[in-house]
């Protein structure tokens, strides 16, 4: 049976590796946004964001004694390569893509909480702390896109009846 520490350690590597995901599925998107500079700039901000949470629980991993899983790294960029280019494939990729990344952002909201409870259980306060960091991020990335979701609609709507013009990026 694994130890509290053991699923801490399990769930911390399973962060990392939706992290290194969420940096695949934002860097598709941020490469074909070309009609909505807020959603660009935004989506860069939080990839910056992203790769330094990813940065973060890596040192958390090292400093509990353990090391990621490079299987869970690669299988979860390779699923965000399959969403990434299924983006293209649509006519109103900015709406999906955006109800995709709200979507997303909800499951790293509940997975921080996971990893906050797992850490104070654990006794390990430094990992409660960067976690705490993380979900504050998460939120704030997910209340944006919450907001921008009405904003985003109207504005692929207005462009989706413009003549000779690209609304699905």
């Amino acid at each position: 049976m694994p130890t509290k520490e053991e699923h801490l350690m399990a769930w911390l590597r399973d962060a990392h590796a939706m992290e290194k995901q969420a940096e695949t599925m934002l860097s598709a998107m941020a490469g074909r946004i070309g009609n909505y500079p807020d959603v660009k700039a935004k989506i860069e901000a939080h990839l910056a964001e992203t790769s330094r949470q990813a940065d973060m629980l890596h040192s958390c991993i090292e400093r509990r004694g353990g090391d990621i899983s490079t299987l869970k790294d690669l299988m979860g960029k390779f699923v965000a390569m399959g969403q990434g280019m299924s983006g293209a494939f649509v006519d109103d990729e900015i709406v999906k893509g955006s109800m995709a990344s709200y979507t997303f952002e909800q499951m790293e909201i509940a997975a921080y909480k996971v990893l906050i409870a797992a850490a104070e259980a654990c006794g390990d306060p430094e990992t409660s702390a960067v976690c705490q960091r993380i979900l504050q991020e998460e939120e704030a990335m997910a209340r944006w896109f919450s907001e921008n979701l009405p904003g985003v609609t109207e504005k692929f709507l207005a462009r989706s009846q413009m003549p000779d013009t690209t609304a699905k990026h």
